[in-house]
């Protein structure tokens, strides 16, 4: 059955997808429930993730059990310096049959694909990805092959081995919707992680969700989810207050409006309500701004974190009281 994506669905059924999916996932990753929530709302706003965090907290699984609990198909990119861009996009292969040559599709021709340490990749092969996750297509031998949609890249490095890695330019950094990190659980959540899998694999039991068949009516409800003119000048003196502080020397781009503003739309729709508010648009901040950022010469030297100077930066903007019955209106 196909799906006109120009249709919505209600705001409340937007939420109850996205609850399935979390339960699903919460039945095999102990404790990730807000990192849950922050992929869906990359999904829900047509975004990517980058999850920076050491190795051993769950990222592929994450991202494994996110991909079953849609019935999404799902490839895994293991990122390292030989590997090619054609390795990640495919090649061009002779068809004896034909005798012509075709095109054979790379990994990259799945709806959620996970990059695994991809800082690790080549400059070259970055920008392979790079073309997908901004056109959602390839381009071999001169002719552009669509990917599947939905398309979302889940992309993961760790900040702490760098050697032999070659970092993320900003370009790059700037096409990821939200920066993620998992951090370590708790000691019960580790004591129920080893009872949970001491005996099986719950990955195993993962049943998938109604939520993909219409995920293209939910991202058309995100969309129309209203944003008032407060709330929008509220996101672009956040983003424009970036680019005037002397702590940082490369603010946050148009780009990253938008991207604050989409995902604020699908925050809000999580909530189950139909508007947007302030406590949206703080509520991202950081994972959507932070690694877009490039601190200056002395904070560098003062080794400040982008995401504190980002909070400081947020703290000097007025933030917009609105009246709640002008809310209600809309609703």
């Amino acid at each position: 059955m196909q799906h006109d994506p120009t249709t919505t669905i209600p705001i409340v059924t937007v939420a109850e997808m996205a609850g399935a999916v979390a339960d699903e996932v919460g039945r095999v990753i102990v404790g990730k429930s807000e990192q849950t929530r922050m992929v869906t709302i990359a999904l829900l706003a047509d975004g990517h993730v980058l999850i920076d965090d050491v190795p051993g907290v769950a990222k592929t699984l994450l991202v494994r059990t996110f991909a079953a609990a849609l019935d999404l198909s799902f490839a895994r990119i293991q990122c390292t310096a030989d590997l090619l861009p054609a390795d990640v996009t495919g090649s061009m292969v002779f068809d004896q049959r034909s005798g012509a040559f075709a095109f054979r599709p790379g990994p990259l021709f799945a709806n959620i694909v996970l990059a695994d340490e991809v800082n690790r990749a080549t400059p070259r092969t970055q920008s392979a990805f790079l073309e997908a996750m901004e056109e959602r297509g390839v381009t071999s031998d001169g002719v552009t092959h669509p990917l599947p949609a939905p398309f979302m890249v889940l992309a993961t490095q760790n900040p702490v081995e760098l050697k032999g890695t070659f970092p993320l330019p900003e370009a790059q950094l700037d096409r990821f919707l939200l920066r993620i990190r998992m951090g370590y659980p708790s000691q019960d959540e580790e004591m129920l992680m080893l009872r949970r899998f001491q005996s099986g694999d719950p990955f195993a039991e993962v049943r998938a969700t109604a939520a993909a068949a219409t995920l293209p009516e939910a991202r058309a409800a995100v969309r129309a989810v209203h944003v008032s003119d407060d709330v929008a000048r509220y996101v672009v003196r956040i983003v424009s207050a970036t680019r005037e502080t002397d702590q940082l020397r490369l603010g946050a781009s148009p780009r990253a409006s938008l991207s604050l503003l989409h995902a604020a739309q699908a925050s809000a729709a999580l909530a189950g309500r139909d508007y947007v508010t302030p406590d949206d648009v703080q509520d991202l901040v950081t994972p959507v701004l932070a690694h877009r950022l490039l601190l200056a010469r002395d904070a560098a030297i003062d080794r400040r974190d982008p995401g504190d100077v980002l909070r400081e930066v947020v703290a000097g903007v007025p933030v917009p009281v609105e009246a709640r019955e002008d809310e209600l209106a809309v609703t």
